[in-house]
Formats: C-alpha cells, structure tokens, sequence
C-alpha cells in the first residue's frame, strides 16, 4: 500500500470500534484477522474481507493477523497457502510475525474439548451424519436429543480419546457441544465440534485423525490470539451465538466481538470456491489465474492493479445487508487508475495494408509522439512512418453508412501523429472477395505539428508502419459468464460464454513496444487499456486487454 494511503472512510464496523473504544472495550484495543481456509485461491471477495481487516487495523493503529483456517486437510493444499500469502502482499497488506494456522491450536483445542466433556458440555456421539441431521429438527418443530448425549463425564473423555487414538472409523463417532436441542437458532441445537477425519494435514502430517469444525475452531483460535473484533460475512450471523457459547464455555478471558457484514456479490460473476475450484478441475478455464477468473490472481493476470482493487473495495463500502454490484463499476475502478499510468501507443489487432502511393518508396520519416498526454514526464517516442501502413479492418467500409466518418473511396482520414490520407482503390481477393488493399494519397501539407495541419477531417485512425510492425498475439475476455447470477439454475456451466476468450494472432504493434516488460500496461488508442502478459517473450509479444475504453459506469452516473 502507497505510505501516503490512509484508511479514513468510515462504516458500521468502525462505529461499532468508535463506541468500544469510547467506553474503554478490550482496552482501547484494536485486533483483527483474515482468516481463508486454505481450499483454493481467494477471489475478488475476498479482496473486500482483507481490504476491511487490514484496512481497520491500519485505520486504528491497531493490528491483523493472517491465519490459514485449515482444518479440513481433505481439501487443503500448501499451494493455496502460497498463493494467499501472494496476494495479500500484492493487494499491499503484510502481518509482519503474525502469521498463525488454525493447527498451531490442535493440541489446545483437543485439551479445549476434553474441558467441555468434563464441565457436562460436550458428549461423544454414535449417530451416523444423516441421523444427526434427522434428530435435529426443522426450524419450526425441535430437535430430538441424541439416545448417547447423557453419557458419563468418563465414558466421554475415554472415548475421546480413543478418537483421538485413531480406534474409530472415519464418521463413526463426532463429539458435540451439548446445548439446548429445542433452539429456535439450529446451530445451537448440539452441534458437531469434532469429527473423525483420516487424512494427511499440508502441517501435522498424520498426527491427528480427528479434526476441529470450524465454528469451534474459529471462535477459540480468535481468542489465543487475542482479537477483538471478529470481522465476518453475513452467514454467520446465526453462528454467533455458538461463538459466544463456546468462549464463555470454556471461560476464556479474551472475548472477542464477532461483527457480520454482506459478502461482495458482483454481476456476471460467481463466487462459490467450490465452484471455481470444478472451473479449474474440470478445464472450463486454463487455472485459478486464468484471466477470466473472479480470483485475485485471475485479475492481477489480466492486468488488474492493486490500487484499483483497493479502489473498488472502498467505493462499494460496508453494509449491513446483501446487494449485487454492477460489474461495471470493477471496470471503471480500473480504468481510472490505467488512464493516469498507462502509456500510449498504437497497435493494429485486425490488419489492412494500405499503400500511399505518392510517398515515396525509400523514405521512412520518424514522427515524435508523446508516451502521456496529461503526463509529460513519461516522455515521448519516435514512431516510423512509411509508405506502407496498417489500419484496422473495421476502420474501413466500401459501402459505408451516413456518419461513417472512417476510411472508405473518396473519403479522407488523418492518420493519428502523421497526415491526411485518401482512399482512391480497393483491391479485393479474387476469390473471396474480401478487401485485402487499400491505395491512397496523402496531403504532405498536413502533417501533424506542422504549419499547415490545421485542415480538418472527421477521422482520426491508429496506424502502424508495415516495415516497422511488431509482431504479436492479443487475447481479448469478456464475461465468463452470460448471466448476470451464474449461480442460479442446477449447472451453472450452462451459463458460460463460449466467446469469453478470442484470440488475435497476427496482431502488429508499433516498434516502441518491442521490449515491453511482462506486466507493463499501456492504452493502445482507441483499442482500450492492455497489459503484457507472462507468457511473452522476444520471439513473441502477449498481450491480455485489461478493459475496453467505453466505461458504462461513468456515463451511468453522469445520467
């Protein structure tokens, strides 16, 4: 994060902070965490989760941890910890020491477990998974206590251990908090805190088979570390309770306030890991980083910068309740902060030759063209002018419409920095056709900067000297998704776009941007803002488009 970055915008959170630290709660403390389960690449929620914790911390001159909830090793992988580690750094946070795993607190929280059982709060269950589920209840008729929850204090601690011991099959027996099986709040009614789990864990190896649930996990891990304020999205609103059940059950002197806020749901876009995960699995998209992908790593692949992220996190705010956010808006998040940095150059995806047949053959003119034109000190590059150019193919129509105020027979056009030019011929494939040629003359009275360039035309096109073209391949995305709630229907891969990616191959560049580096951005004129991709090279420039220059947001707000 830039040093002269603050976090001053204020929400429901940090009122709630206000009024803690008015009446001297925790201390005049201020201790959050982010704390992702170690199950797949985070995504552009997520970014909302670490923005709101690391930017209260900051906020208050407190601190964050980051702690891996990694107690499920059936799912978990020491390359999802690489790559949160990766992208909280990128998006401009650090934890100094503080980082910790929910498996640091295994053997503190089997002792945690073994203190419930003892106080008469907990008992070892024989019930299958759906038995539980049966005597549970709905959420108008109560549970049905289970036939073992009146078990013996030893009995209980003997067969936990034996759990623990690895006497028991997989699912055989979970340990259970015992509560009150006709709560109104399901989550209290004898829930499941530990379960039998043989799998090798990415830390502890195989020295334990039975594992913590996450609600039991999550609220004691929150207090050994001393936090105190446990920021977390809506849907564990109900589980709060649990929460304060288990820290006051086991007496614990830290107590930390565990406060709710809406999840980001953004159009067009699908936020389930689980989901994302079977994209990667299943070969919908190349992997997490995959350009198209909501993950964080996706979106700093296709060209995404921290400062916007941070942007749109701030924009979209904290609330209370669950709202959709305009894709739009993540676009012109991104466009404003490339408008200042992004340099300028031209590049041709869709080629035409155009000859000027008046200039002459062995002539190449080098014209001078600012890199930023609100910034000066980026500098200017020469770009070689010659004989034969390239425009776009749509810049040119043989029939045009009214207000085509492009290229077509008899029509006059500037080429950007250069002159005017005229079309006078149209040379078509024999075959086919297709225009594969245009002959011109240009004004040499009109070049740009010059005396007499005053002449005006309506059309202004981006070029590239043939002699002088770079070579390269474009990958344009669009929405992955056509829907605008991906989610919604049984097989949401029934949503995908099947023109989410289209690749350009022959693709030519002006030769300033021959060495370009792999993430450096640039506004190709009236193409909208790119970025070089990690797969170039010197034989052979990639570019990934960040986000086209039309930005529907901003004129929605205008409106």
């Amino acid at each position: 994060m830039a040093e002269n970055e603050t976090y001053t915008t204020t929400n429901f959170v940090h009122s709630i902070i206000d009024e803690d630290n008015r009446s001297g709660k925790h201390g005049g403390r201020v201790h959050t965490r982010f704390p992702p389960e170690p199950n797949g690449y985070l995504h552009i929620g997520h970014a909302k989760s670490i923005c709101l914790n690391f930017g209260t911390a900051i906020k208050y001159g407190g601190l964050c941890n980051l702690r891996f909830d990694d107690t499920n090793p059936s799912k978990e992988e020491v390359e999802y910890v690489d790559s949160i580690q990766e992208d909280v750094k990128w998006l401009g946070f650090d934890w100094d020491n503080r980082k910790f795993y929910a498996s640091n607190y295994f053997d503190q929280l089997y002792q945690y477990g073994v203190e419930l059982i003892k106080a008469g709060k907990a008992f070892v269950c024989d019930l299958t998974a759906q038995e539980i589920r049966d005597y549970r209840g709905t959420l108008t008729e109560p549970g049905k206590e289970s036939p073992y929850r009146n078990r013996s204090v030893e009995e209980n601690v003997d067969l936990f251990n034996r759990m623990k011991n690895g006497e028991f099959p997989d699912g055989s027996r979970v340990l259970r908090a015992k509560i009150d099986m006709g709560s109104p709040n399901l989550n209290m009614r004898d829930p499941v805190i530990y379960r039998i789990l043989r799998a090798t864990h990415h830390r502890t190896g195989d020295k334990w088979c039975i594992y913590p649930m996450y609600d039991f996990a999550h609220p004691l891990s929150d207090a050994l570390e001393g936090i105190t304020h446990s920021v977390c999205t809506l849907e564990f609103e109900d589980h709060r309770p649990l929460y304060d059940w288990l820290l006051e059950a086991v007496n614990h002197e830290c107590r930390p306030q565990q406060i709710e806020f809406a999840r980001l749901n953004l159009s067009y876009t699908m936020m389930s890991k689980r989901k994302l995960r079977a994209l990667v699995e299943e070969g919908y998209v190349a992997g997490w980083d995959d350009p198209r992908m909501p993950t964080i790593s996706g979106l700093r692949r296709r060209g995404f910068t921290p400062e916007a992220i941070r942007d749109f996190c701030d924009r979209i705010g904290v609330a209370k309740s669950n709202s959709v956010v305009d894709y739009a808006l993540l676009e012109h998040c991104i466009r404003e902060d490339l408008n200042v940095k992004a340099r300028r150059a031209m590049a041709v995806l869709k080629p035409l030759k155009v000859v000027i047949e008046n200039y002459p053959e062995d002539v190449v003119e080098e014209l001078v063209a600012e890199n930023h034109p609100e910034n000066p000190e980026l500098g200017n590059r020469k770009i070689p002018f010659s004989r034969v150019v390239y425009i776009e193919q749509d810049d040119f129509m043989e029939d045009p419409p009214k207000k085509f105020f492009r290229l077509a027979p008899g029509q006059e056009v500037r080429l950007k920095h250069a002159y005017i030019i005229k079309c006078n011929d149209v040379i078509k494939d024999e075959t086919t056709g297709a225009v594969i040629e245009l002959r011109c003359t240009y004004d040499p009275e009109t070049k740009s900067g010059g005396a007499l360039s005053g002449r005006k035309v309506k059309g202004t096109l981006h070029w590239v000297s043939a002699a002088h073209a770079v070579k390269a391949e474009v990958r344009l995305y669009d929405q992955l998704f056509l829907s605008e709630d991906p989610e919604t229907g049984e097989d949401y891969t029934a949503n995908l776009n099947p023109d989410s990616l289209t690749t350009l191959t022959e693709c030519i560049l002006e030769p300033s941007i021959a060495e370009a580096n792999v993430g450096l951005h640039f506004q190709f004129l009236r193409q909208g803002y790119f970025v070089v991709d990690r797969d170039s090279s010197p034989e052979k420039l990639v570019f990934n488009r960040v986000v086209g220059l039309r930005d529907s947001w901003a004129k929605l707000q205008k409106g």
